[in-house]
């Protein structure tokens, strides 16, 4: 063909935008042909080369994707692109095929905006342009006429829901964009729709009664919107609908009674995520067909209806997170019932309010049975022994329970069992050796139990283990050096047991070892080099042993550390300048020890808040911020050499001098005892009084073993003080640390007057010398059993997405947000006056046994009671700097600012997307000016499933097969969380929300979750 008939032929496509009629008996299929050109030539890459054949070598018809009709001359029906990786927009000469039947586009990269031009396809029958990045409005299609199929799912589209869709539609897919408004009533006059998803949204407002004309309707699905008001009546109408998934808004009321004799057709139903309340319809044994039912997440209350057992073809039944109760014999009738359902494979009734002993009715469960969460109830007894005849468990999650007596040796025959989850019972007895039969055990938590014994060395055996928690418990003995030679091991936490012995060499092996924790043993030895191996550890945490020698060089190779805790050991030596090159390295606690020489001054050494050396009497240097002695030259060296050496000779003759005086004094002083009178800090309110001895004999005199926790001005011990009350934490101040007598005052000032739930309770407060004669003060709380917010968020197997545990759930995430938020408003709104606690933060946070959030260390507080009177500093409140910590202060107040209460508001702000998206605000992704505020800006809305913690996003927390079932479970209130965490942390003080709005908000949010 010549160059000039080309050109009038590009010449006529360029008409053809305006009058495609005329193009088309013009040029008949040479239109089609330069129009399938002209969209090769948009597209800026072909990785896959699905474009090759697009070429004047063959007709247009025998090109990658096109079909054409049978007739002459042939003209385009059809392209079929998908999945091929190709990037670019689509152009919009595709308007031009007026014969297309079929466009599949999807699962590719294309950009822009879906052309208008496409609306104006008369012959349409299908359009898939699912799985790209398409932005922009959704074109009108109202003159498609014979449109049946249109799936623009997961892109970015924007605007609000189409209003003119074809009458014919059959399905309609706008799942996981950035849509808002509200659902139309005209979608009603589509009586021909038969599945329909617009799930993940941000529409809200109500399904409308319309939609009552939709009785084809197969599939609905209106997962994460904000979609409110009762359960939708125009649903009951549906009678054909198969798929049913409401998961995820802000539904509230009952669900009808009769649900199951409306929608008979049923095979999925999932309500999780909402505000529905009342009890478990019944009526659900008449939708026979049902498959998977999933109602977590709610408040629905009473028993489990025994009809749920009439679902012959049951597979999956979650009903964790309610208020639902098992007391009596009866109440637990269900599980007999569930018998019946042969094909049952997941159950859950995960966090609820079930009581008692297990039935051994259990044991008639299917045999399929592969998931069985029954954690955070109130089940007591002995290990459940129907659980012997389920062989084909994967997971057995029994965690926070009140189980008591031996671990029988069956479980370890259980030989499918891949997550075994005991957490937080009264399980005592030997760990039983049997469990290292479970040869596909790939997490083992047993922590916050009281076994006794040793480890198991045979656990070592178990090659696919990746998790092994059994901390606070009390084990004794030696660390197996089996275990870390198991080639997937990742996580070992012994923490809080009374193990001995060395760190074995053999640790160097664990190449996968993410996370070490062996706090608060017996531990002793030098540290061995070979742990610097294992170079994909992130956190080490040593502390509270007897370690000695000096800390290895080794260590310089963990790139990737973020954590590490060395403190109350008996460690040597300088420390190795190559911590300082831990480019990932956010925290490093090295304190109570005997290190000497000179502090480095480079990486994590420049941030004082970020590092702890107290308690090292010989370090020097480092940075201007420590405080310490400059270091002594050379010559001093030799001279200090020199006097060493005498020392050595004078100071044993010293002591015994010393001695002497001591034991004179300490007669002296016993006499004077009962007329000395110490001062108590004046709380307001009666307290009981409580001495030195009594503090130290309700910790078994400051045992280790009693320690559960360190901060800055002290240490925070688990005592037994008085008969009436149970356990209670007692925080003693480190008075040699500068600061602590201070903190010590502020947090009395704080807390004589304030009385909130959702602060920690003050039991009594101690200011007296201890058996050596030094001033010693100490605060006496009621013991929070979940102990803080930060253990809770981080001492879970997250690691291992596998395994589905609902540690934390979102309704419980919520719960704890609006109790912080109620705490603060009090604090900053209440009558009393003004408080600022200036150091909000996870560790700060503690939990009781019903997972209620208490704020507590009030050491940094700035507060004014009244107009009149002000405590704490004598500066004024309003105009101090606090030091707080790095990643929760505002901005203003790390710039050397101004304290106000919305320093304290952008605090909260940065804890609750902390919460909800599960990364430290010192997450190693966050540098080069990237803070988890920015993160969290540039990932809302339409990426905010990719951020937000994995474990929230399967709701359910049930499916594995079907990774969209997964997604669609994520909740829509995440958003809703995350923005108000957005409006908290406005750099500018005057742009932030106060706190009784933040409170009112989260309420709002979690309506009556936890009536």
């Amino acid at each position: 063909m010549k160059i000039g008939a080309i050109g009038q032929f590009l010449l006529a496509l360029i008409a053809c935008s305006a009058a495609p009629i005329l193009c088309n008996s013009l040029y008949g299929n040479e239109t089609d042909r330069l129009s399938l050109l002209e969209f090769k030539k948009a597209i800026s890459l072909d990785p896959q080369q699905s474009l090759i054949s697009w070429n004047d070598t063959t007709h247009f018809c025998s090109w990658e994707g096109v079909s054409c009709s049978s007739k002459n001359p042939p003209r385009v029906t059809s392209i079929d692109l998908r999945s091929q990786s190709l990037v670019g927009p689509i152009s919009p000469l595709l308007g031009n095929l007026t014969f297309l039947r079929r466009l599949s586009l999807a699962t590719n990269r294309f950009t822009g905006q879906i052309p208008e031009s496409l609306g104006r396809l008369r012959r349409l029958r299908s359009l898939y342009l699912s799985n790209n990045t398409l932005q922009g409005i959704i074109p009108s299609f109202a003159n498609c006429s014979v449109l049946r199929v249109l799936w623009l799912n997961h892109n970015d589209l924007v605007g609000g829901f189409p209003g003119d869709l074809p009458l014919g539609l059959e399905e309609l897919k706008l799942a996981f964009n950035n849509l808002v408004g509200t659902i139309p009533p005209t979608l009603g006059n589509v009586t021909a729709l038969k599945k329909f998803d617009c799930a993940f949204n941000g529409i809200d407002g109500g399904v409308p009664v319309e939609l009552a004309a939709l009785r084809g309707m197969e599939m609905l699905l209106v997962d994460g919107n904000r979609l409110s008001r009762g359960f939708p009546q125009a649903i009951l109408n549906m009678s054909a609908l198969i798929v049913l998934s409401l998961t995820t808004n802000h539904f509230s009321g009952e669900l009808p009674s009769r649900i199951g004799s409306f929608l008979p057709k049923l095979q999925y139903l999932s309500t999780g995520g909402n505000f529905f309340q009342g009890n478990l319809p019944s009526s659900l044994a008449n939708a026979s067909n049902l498959d998977s039912v999933d109602m977590s997440e709610n408040n629905f209350t009473g028993v489990v209806p025994i009809t749920i057992g009439k679902l012959p073809n049951l597979t999956s039944l979650n009903l964790g997170t309610n208020q639902l109760y098992a007391r009596s014999k009866q109440d637990w009738e269900f599980i007999d019932s569930l018998a019946n359902c042969t094909q049952l494979q997941e159950f859950s009734v995960a966090t609820n309010q079930m009581e008692g002993e297990v039935p051994g009715l259990l044991g008639n469960f299917s045999v399929q049975l592969q998931r069985l969460y029954m954690g955070q109830n109130q089940l007591s007894g002995s290990f459940p022994s129907g659980i012997a005849n389920l062989p084909n468990l994967i997971i057995l999650a029994l965690e926070y329970n009140r189980f008591t007596g031996s671990i029988p040796r069956w479980p370890g025959g259980l030989e499918t069992l891949q997550i075994l989850s005991l957490t937080n019972n009264n399980f005592t007895g030997y760990i039983p050796s049997s469990l290292s039969n479970l040869s596909h055990l790939t997490a083992l938590i047993l922590d916050s139990n009281q076994f006794i014994g040793n480890i198991p060395s045979s656990f070592g055996n178990l090659q696919f283990l990746t998790t092994l928690i059994i901390s606070d418990n009390n084990l004794r003995g030696s660390l197996p050096k089996k275990i870390f030679s198991v080639p997937t091991i990742a996580q070992v936490w012994f923490s809080f047991n009374n193990l001995s012995g060395e760190l074995p060499t053999e640790i160097g092996n664990a190449k996968q070892l993410r996370s070490l924790q062996l706090s608060s043993n017996n531990l002793s030895g030098d540290i061995p080099d070979t742990l610097g191996n294992c170079q994909n550890l992130q956190e080490v945490q040593l502390d509270q042993n007897n370690f000695s020698g000096d800390i290895p060089t080794s260590f310089g190779k963990l790139i990737i550390l973020k954590l590490l805790n060395l403190s109350d050991n008996e460690l040597s030596g300088s420390i190795p300048l190559s911590l300082g090159d831990l480019e990932l390295l956010e925290q490093v606690d090295l304190s109570f020890n005997h290190l000497t020489g000179q502090v480095p001054t480079k990486g994590i050494f420049k941030n004082s808040t970020a590092m702890q050396i107290d308690g090292n009497l010989g370090l020097c240097g480092g940075a201007p911020k420590l405080r310490l002695p400059e270091c002594p030259n050379t010559t001093s060296n030799k001279i200090n050499h020199k006097l060493s050496v005498v020392l050595k000779v004078v100071i044993p003759l010293a002591c015994m001098v010393t001695l002497a005086m001591v034991i004179l004094f300490f007669f002296i002083w016993k006499g004077k005892q009962g007329k000395k009178s110490m001062s108590l800090p004046s709380f307001g309110r009666e307290f009981p009084k409580v001495s030195y001895r009594d503090l130290a004999r309700a910790t078994n005199r400051f045992s280790t073993s009693n320690l559960i926790g360190k901060g800055r001005y002290g240490s925070v011990y688990q005592g037994q003080l008085f008969q009436d009350i149970n356990l209670v934490a007692i925080k003693v101040f480190s008075l040699e640390t500068r600061g602590a007598q201070k903190s010590f005052v502020a947090e009395c000032n704080a807390l004589r007057n304030v009385r909130h739930r959702n602060l920690v309770p003050i039991v009594t407060a101690c200011s007296s010398i201890d058996s050596s004669g030094n001033d010693f003060k100490a605060l006496v709380y009621k013991f929070m059993p979940r102990g803080d917010l930060h253990k809770l968020l981080y001492s879970t197997p997250h690691d291992d997405r596998s395994s589905d545990l609902c540690y934390i759930s979102l309704a419980q995430r919520l719960s704890i947000a609006v109790d912080i938020s109620d705490a603060l408003a009090y604090l900053h709104h209440s009558h009393q006056g003004t408080i600022i606690h200036c150091d909000l933060k996870p560790s700060n946070i503690l939990l009781d046994d019903s997972m209620t959030a208490h704020v507590g260390d009030f050491g940094l507080a700035r507060f004014r009671i009244d107009s009149r009177t002000s405590f704490g500093n004598s500066d004024s409140t309003f105009s101090f700097a606090i030091n707080g910590t790095i990643g929760y202060v505002a901005p203003e107040c790390a710039g050397g600012g101004q304290v106000s209460t919305a320093a304290d508001v952008y605090s909260f702000g940065v804890v609750l997307l902390e919460i909800f998206i599960w990364r430290r605000p010192t997450d190693d992704i966050f540098k080069d000016g990237l803070s988890i505020v920015k993160y969290t800006e540039m990932n809302i809305p339409d990426k905010m499933l990719q951020i937000v913690d994995p474990q929230l996003v399967p709701a359910s927390g049930l499916s594995q097969e079907d990774p969209v079932t997964v997604q669609e479970n994520a909740a829509h209130c995440l958003l809703s969380v995350l923005n108000i965490g957005l409006y908290c942390t406005k750099s500018a003080p005057s742009e932030r929300i106060s706190m009784q709005e933040v409170a009112a908000r989260l309420h709002t949010i979690r309506g009556s979750y936890l009536r």
